[in-house]
């Protein structure tokens, strides 16, 4: 029902009326399928096509600020908070493909990102970066925040999609305080 009715209804209504997980999940399937309409265009409408993309984030930002200061239930103001930490991600991705000029789906700028997918022949949620392919897990995490995203955590996540893909297991090394559970446990809220 998400899914469907996300290209029916005003954003700031559908994220309203829809329960936190298949906020974040369906906002990231349209966020990869709006993306990747404007990188699939004719080459020399792509970095024109990308401003116009990138404005869009930039109102579905200001319509998630204006709100988060509407009276919400603290279920559904979570549920906006992980929304708004995800779309500034996705934002700040979409302003460097913009200032990069990449044209591409090809690009590693762009197949480096955690892009979410409905399969039609599945008829399910799967989940790619670079080379990995993962199906989405389905399970019950209810209204959770999410952590800030950061390139390095980009970089974690990237090795650990990875790993998971040929099934092996990933074990971030690093010094203490620097964020290697708290990435991998967003990591596993997203893939869930």
């Amino acid at each position: 029902k998400g899914w469907k009715d996300y290209a029916e209804q005003p954003r700031k209504e559908w994220v309203r009326e829809t329960k936190c997980q298949v906020t974040i999940t369906v906002g990231s399937i349209y966020w990869t399928l709006e993306s990747e309409q404007v990188l699939t265009m004719e080459e020399d409408k792509v970095v024109k096509a990308m401003g116009k993309w990138l404005q869009k984030n930039k109102d579905q930002l200001q319509g998630l600020t204006e709100l988060i200061r509407d009276k919400l239930t603290g279920l559904q103001r979570k549920g906006v908070v992980a929304l708004v930490t995800q779309d500034v991600h996705n934002r700040d991705i979409i302003d460097n493909l913009y200032m990069d000029k990449i044209t591409s789906i090809q690009n590693f700028q762009w197949q480096q990102q955690l892009r979410y997918y409905w399969d039609e022949q599945l008829d399910d949620c799967c989940i790619r970066q670079v080379d990995a392919f993962i199906m989405y897990g389905h399970e019950y995490m209810g209204a959770l925040s999410r952590l800030v995203i950061t390139p390095l955590t980009d970089r974690c996540w990237l090795t650990i999609t990875g790993a998971l893909h040929i099934k092996l297991g990933a074990a971030p090394a690093g010094p203490a305080g620097t964020g290697k559970t708290e990435s991998t446990k967003d990591l596993a809220k997203g893939l869930a």
